[in-house]
């Protein structure tokens, strides 16, 4: 065996985990459903294989998602000298939900994945909570010190309406219009961290 055969395999594996990944992206980008066999054959690999690369589908949807969603700073970059965290909860929840839409093949296997196996919702990225945190900065000097406890709250209901499963609902049960849905979700939110700074004041 020459000292080039474990190179050669090391370079076939990183090429085999290469193209599940871009059947992934492919796939996510179709908006078509997302599943470990619609990933393998676009792959051109067994679901056996696929699955030797990655445990679970999550973890493969993370990897492929990966980099393309916008970090806390950057979703509220319209707003960066705003103090008014209503307007900046606005941006926050509209710059996520667009995000949200563009990818939900993705997003809606992540969330069916985590319904089925709930202990792995811990692998779901946290984008929500990043901005939500991000977008109430403002509010930390006065709220957050008055009141931590309506603060935490103020950041639960947010985590409801400033999600792909508010979106989903919306659209799904609803049947409203993406556009109407995500116009929907800011209002929500706006009216939420409107009445908590209400309270701050």
């Amino acid at each position: 065996m020459t000292a080039d055969a474990p190179a050669g395999r090391v370079n076939q594996k990183q090429r085999t985990r290469a193209a599940i990944v871009a059947a992934a992206r492919d796939l996510i980008t179709g908006n078509t459903e997302v599943t470990m066999p619609a990933v393998a054959r676009a792959a051109l690999v067994s679901e056996a294989t696929a699955y030797r690369y990655f445990p679970d589908l999550v973890s493969l949807l993370r990897e492929a998602v990966d980099g393309t969603w916008p970090s806390p700073a950057e979703a509220l970059a319209p707003v960066e000298n705003s103090t008014d965290p209503v307007r900046r909860i606005a941006v926050g929840t509209e710059r996520l939900l667009r995000h949200v839409q563009a990818y939900q093949g993705a997003v809606r296997a992540m969330i069916a994945a985590t319904v089925v196996r709930p202990g792995s919702a811990a692998l779901r990225p946290g984008h929500r909570l990043g901005i939500i945190d991000h977008a109430l900065a403002p509010l930390e000097s006065t709220l957050g010190r008055q009141d931590p406890e309506a603060f935490r709250q103020l950041k639960r209901e947010l985590g409801i309406v400033v999600s792909a499963e508010a979106l989903f609902t919306l659209t799904d049960l609803y049947e409203l219009s993406p556009d109407e849905a995500i116009a929907s979700a800011v209002g929500a939110a706006r009216t939420i961290t409107a009445a908590a700074v209400r309270m701050s004041r």
